[in-house]
């Protein structure tokens, strides 16, 4: 089949975890249809699901906030692709990308695809220079000790096989942010092919950075469990 063809036998779900999301989930939803298909907070996903259609949106909600790791797995369960994109609600991650994610796949038959803002033609845009820092820094700690082959350790905005994402999943323990790093060594450690697509991380317009001290000492402490454990 030609590349077209093969896309269209293929289908895509896209898990992003929210939490205070309001004012951004939105706008993430319209640009994800926007830049996947050309013709066309739980109160607003279902004023959209009335626009785009119950069976192409699926709001599954819990009872509270329980970790970013976990909500992949909650999401998981209702995903019904054979590919799964995980990305953030909260615009930092730019739905014009996902095209380039599923050419990339097709052309290298990548069991994930990750965006990178460490490589020629990435970038992050908005922060300042400390946070800027901190996330260099827990890359080139990560890089040093766990070589993983990829650029962007603590990047979350990936493209998987459904079978790679319930097969890495299964072997995680950790349930924050360093969720992420965890997912991509294990992939990494498995044989598993990874792509990488340079892509532009634009800070958050609206809501606040969920990003704060605790989740550095979580990912200090993950990363000292990876590197003792694998």
């Amino acid at each position: 089949m030609d590349a077209q063809n093969k896309n269209q036998a293929n289908k895509y779900s896209i898990i992003v975890p929210t939490y205070n999301e309001r004012l951004n989930i939105g706008l993430i939803v319209y640009l994800i249809f926007k830049h996947l298909n050309p013709d066309g907070t739980q109160d607003m996903v279902i004023q959209l699901q009335k626009v785009y259609g119950e069976d192409r949106i699926l709001l599954r909600p819990r009872p509270k906030k329980l970790g970013l790791g976990t909500a992949y797995i909650h999401g998981m369960k209702h995903a019904s692709g054979n590919f799964v994109v995980i990305m953030d609600a909260d615009l930092s991650h730019h739905p014009k990308y996902l095209p380039k994610f599923i050419s990339k796949q097709m052309e290298t038959r990548a069991d994930i695809v990750t965006g990178t803002r460490y490589v020629k033609g990435g970038g992050v845009h908005g922060w300042n220079l400390i946070r800027k820092l901190t996330s260099r820094g827990a890359n080139v700690l990560a890089q040093t000790f766990l070589w993983p082959g990829v650029s962007d350790l603590t990047g979350s905005f990936r493209l998987y096989r459904k079978s790679v994402l319930e097969d890495i999943i299964n072997c995680c323990v950790s349930k924050g942010y360093v969720f992420q790093m965890e997912m991509i060594v294990r992939a990494s450690r498995k044989g598993y092919h990874i792509g990488e697509v340079p892509i532009t991380f634009v800070d958050r317009v609206f809501g606040s950075s969920k990003l704060g001290g605790s989740e550095i000492v979580e990912y200090l402490k993950g990363l000292a469990y990876l590197l003792v454990t694998m």
